[in-house]
């Protein structure tokens, strides 16, 4: 197993103290910007009383977000499927 590395991570105006695999530490840090700057773009655009309500806001953004990737590779799986079969069918023909 590999060793944990500990990163500081902000989210709004909290920072926390976690640990991850080193590998992970971009992925982590890029998942944070696109967190951090959503947030921003809530509180820019829409009335809110705290921090939690803009955080709880971008939390329902990204999970809808993972949600739709989702579907659409459960879509594209399908479809690889279905063309495969074609695919099988044309070979059998020709």
């Amino acid at each position: 197993m590999q060793e944990l590395i500990p990163i500081n991570v902000i989210v709004g105006d909290r920072s926390y103290r976690i640990r991850i695999e080193p590998q992970n530490e971009e992925v982590v840090r890029k998942t944070l910007k696109t967190i951090n700057d959503q947030i921003i773009e809530f509180k820019t655009n829409f009335a809110g009383k705290d921090m939690q309500d803009y955080v709880a806001m971008v939390l329902l953004w990204y999970a809808t977000q993972v949600q739709s990737s989702d579907k659409e590779q459960s879509g594209n799986k399908e479809l690889l499927e279905t063309l495969l079969k074609m695919e099988h069918q044309l070979d059998k023909a020709l």
